[in-house]
């Protein structure tokens, strides 16, 4: 009897598959020694980054996800609220997911963000990149990137983006869960090593 129930408990653990762990989340943010003394204890709203194609990127009804999500972590990193007009910084959020296929995927591709000074995600001239080569699983390529900018002056204070490539079936690459990772992951130790590429899992 003993027998049998040991070769049946070893069956059932062979047979329930191990849960998967969550992809990793790489996390880049950018500021100077100067910018910093303007963000503590600064009153924010956060909104949308301009330029944004909700409605072709499919996000519509995920905006307000990630802007709570975002707003979440500004309030944990100590940041306060405000009405538009009397604020002292806008936090712009963008953020871009597709799905690559396998049917889709050949060879090993980097897809990056940013690179122009100038534009949104520019992080002092920095970017980052998911490299879509490996595995033959279908793959959520999610990326978050949150700039805060002076509302008078429109300077940037402070800048970063999390990336992760999850796969396409796990519960994380849902965009609810999504959204709470990677901005937890962003805002973790705020305001972060300036250029530093660190990884989160």
């Amino acid at each position: 009897m003993k027998r049998f129930a040991a070769t049946f408990a070893l069956a059932a653990l062979i047979a329930t598959p191990l849960a998967a762990k969550p992809a990793p989340v790489d996390v880049t943010r950018f500021h100077t020694a100067q910018t910093l003394p303007r963000l503590k204890g600064a009153a924010v709203i956060v909104e949308m980054a301009p330029g944004s194609d909700p409605a072709k990127n499919g996000q519509g009804l995920e905006e307000g996800l990630w802007r709570e999500a975002v707003a979440r972590e500004l309030t944990a990193a100590g940041f306060g609220t405000a009405t538009p007009g009397a604020a002292d910084g806008i936090v712009q959020v963008m953020v871009e997911r597709e799905t690559i296929q396998r049917a889709n995927r050949r060879n090993p591709v980097s897809v990056g963000v940013g690179g122009q000074t100038g534009g949104f995600g520019s992080g002092l001239g920095v970017g980052l990149g998911f490299n879509l080569g490996g595995g033959p699983k279908d793959v959520v390529l999610t990326r978050l990137s949150v700039r805060i900018r002076d509302r008078v002056t429109g300077d940037s204070l402070w800048e970063g983006r999390a990336e992760t490539r999850e796969n396409a079936k796990a519960k994380e690459a849902a965009p609810a869960l999504a959204a709470t990772r990677l901005a937890h992951a962003l805002f973790a130790g705020f305001p972060g090593t300036s250029g530093e590429t660190i990884t989160t899992k």
